[in-house]
């Protein structure tokens, strides 16, 4: 997904923008068999069950970027690490995640978004504040992030890119926001969901999974058929069933100190 939407967005040619990456690929005569692609922000995508090691090495000898990171197939990830000589690089942020796809017409509508007493809407420009510091929050718990130099500046970029892609949710109980979720990538058919947050003050109440599901809702009236997510937790795995997720794969991802 995340190769598939930033190509769709910013094309295949690398000028420093966010979304971009050098991509490399191995085919067998015309057809595309292993793809992989170092962005922007340090980041290498691979999609490669056949020749990783020839796409990944020319990847990152085209771009002469640091690598900041690794996501793709759990297997495939761990393959890049031994690929480019990395198993021993300090990685807060490692590991194997659950895989999670849903058909959008059995998607399960929680009560208090069907009837009305919460809404689910993108954020206005004023939340945005309200919005990054959340983002931060989610990169300390979620990707054991440290504080650092810059992560708010980060944070607020990320949520500033989602925001004027319209990719972005706000759930509020009354006029209160109560939790975040974005799509962190976007095809016609298909979704990705990403970034879900609740402060933990307010969770428990149902909150993260409604917000999803508001999110993948008006996805499906623009004719999305399809969302996938990846997740680690299992009280988020919990919330994912209950709105109709079902295992599908693995994912790995590796974030570098």
């Amino acid at each position: 997904m995340f190769l598939r939407s930033n190509a769709r967005a910013e094309g295949l040619d690398y000028h420093g923008r966010p979304l971009q990456a050098d991509y490399v690929a191995a085919f067998d005569g015309d057809r595309v068999v292993a793809v992989a692609a170092h962005c922007w922000n340090g980041m290498i995508l691979v999609q490669a069950p056949v020749q990783l090691d020839t796409v990944v090495r020319a990847a990152v000898e085209r771009s002469r970027r640091p690598v900041r990171g690794i996501s793709g197939p759990a297997a495939q990830v761990d393959a890049v690490r031994r690929a480019l000589g990395l198993e021993h690089r300090p990685a807060p942020k490692h590991g194997q995640e659950e895989l999670f796809a849903l058909d959008l017409h059995d998607l399960v509508v929680p009560a208090p978004l069907a009837d009305g007493r919460w809404s689910c809407r993108h954020p206005r420009d004023v939340e945005l504040d309200l919005v990054t510091d959340w983002r931060v929050a989610f990169y300390h718990e979620a990707l054991h992030r440290p504080d650092a130099p810059g992560l708010r500046d980060e944070a607020a970029e990320d949520v500033r890119l989602i925001h004027e892609r319209r990719m972005d949710w706000l759930l509020t109980d009354g006029d209160r926001p109560v939790a975040y979720a974005a799509f962190n990538a976007r095809l016609p058919d298909i979704v990705q969901i990403g970034g879900v947050w609740t402060p933990p003050a307010l969770r428990g109440q149902g909150y993260g999974r409604t917000v999803v599901v508001g999110s993948l809702r008006d996805a499906r009236n623009d004719g999305v058929t399809r969302a996938v997510l990846f997740a680690e937790r299992e009280d988020a795995k919990r919330a994912y069933r209950g709105i109709g997720f079902r295992v599908v794969g693995e994912f790995g991802l590796v974030l570098f100190s």
